[in-house]
């Protein structure tokens, strides 16, 4: 039975409670394989914040492409963030925003192992 602290310390919250749940049943060898992959493709919610910030300096949308939400990135992009509506709901919600994104990616990888 794997833990998940020991093969991504840097998960907290929500995410730490979900990704331990999938490694529940893993044995160390496929814990770490886990690991390796969804520290690869995992975004940090602190990066989602500030690419968050990066929108009132005239960037909006940018931290949507990187969460794969590329349509709604153009039209912040275009937009100014919807007039600086939604890059400030997106500021409030970034951490949910990287979560869902990360949960994605956890199911990906699971489905690959």
């Amino acid at each position: 039975m794997a833990k998940v602290i020991t093969v991504l310390p840097e998960l907290t919250g929500e995410e730490m409670i979900y990704v331990q749940k999938l490694i529940t049943d893993f044995d160390d060898e496929k814990a770490k394989s886990f690991a390796t992959v969804y520290r690869a493709r995992r975004k940090d919610p602190t990066m989602i914040l500030v690419l968050t910030l990066l929108g009132f300096l005239g960037f909006a949308g940018i931290q949507r492409m990187v969460i794969d939400q590329v349509g709604m990135g153009i039209v912040y992009l275009l937009t100014l963030g919807l007039c600086f509506i939604g890059t400030i709901v997106d500021l409030i919600n970034y951490q949910k925003m990287s979560f869902e994104y990360n949960r994605r990616m956890a199911d990906e990888v699971i489905t690959m192992l």
